[in-house]
């Protein structure tokens, strides 16, 4: 029967299986941007000596981070303000030329921005499986068995209210 609809199960674990290696493919990428950050605030320490609030900020959230391995809303929320204070930094960036300018910057910063981009991608791949994951589990007559193995539904990651926003423009050129 093409195009018919067909229920989600659980019984063999795979919408579960499918949201830990969602997850465990966000877990490989963030990685990668926690070996950048470092990386990227010691370029900047050199040009943005009235920053080191920003800059303390985001060292101390990837921190948090790093040492949050669950999976849970706790991890999630770590990860979208670490996403926002990453955004603010760079919307900074723009106030100082001679940074933007600096090579080893503009790699850091390239790197960064393929980072983010396989971040956003595996964030979908996840929101699918979670998706999948939370119908498996509020369907009949899989919820039965979703209850017998204590299953909860997953959050997704979504967008911090920051993200959001528009970015104001204006607050690029001043200083």
């Amino acid at each position: 029967m093409v195009g018919a609809l067909r229920a989600p199960t659980i019984n063999s674990g795979e919408p579960k299986n499918q949201v830990e290696q969602a997850f465990s493919s966000i877990d490989v990428i963030l990685k990668k941007r926690w070996d950048l950050i470092p990386n990227l605030i010691s370029v900047a320490k050199n040009y943005m000596k009235y920053e080191q609030e920003t800059l303390e900020k985001i060292v101390s959230l990837r921190s948090q981070a790093m040492s949050s391995r669950g999976e849970g809303n706790s991890r999630i929320e770590l990860e979208n303000q670490l996403s926002g204070a990453i955004g603010r930094f760079m919307v900074t960036v723009e106030s100082y030329p001679e940074l933007k300018a600096n090579a080893s910057f503009q790699q850091i910063q390239a790197s960064l921005n393929e980072v983010e981009e396989q971040l956003s991608a595996s964030r979908r791949f996840y929101n699918t499986a979670v998706t999948d994951f939370n119908n498996a589990i509020e369907m009949f007559p899989s919820s039965i068995v979703a209850s017998t193995m204590n299953y909860r539904p997953r959050r997704l990651f979504e967008a911090t209210e920051q993200a959001r926003q528009n970015v104001n423009v204006g607050d690029l050129f001043e200083r």
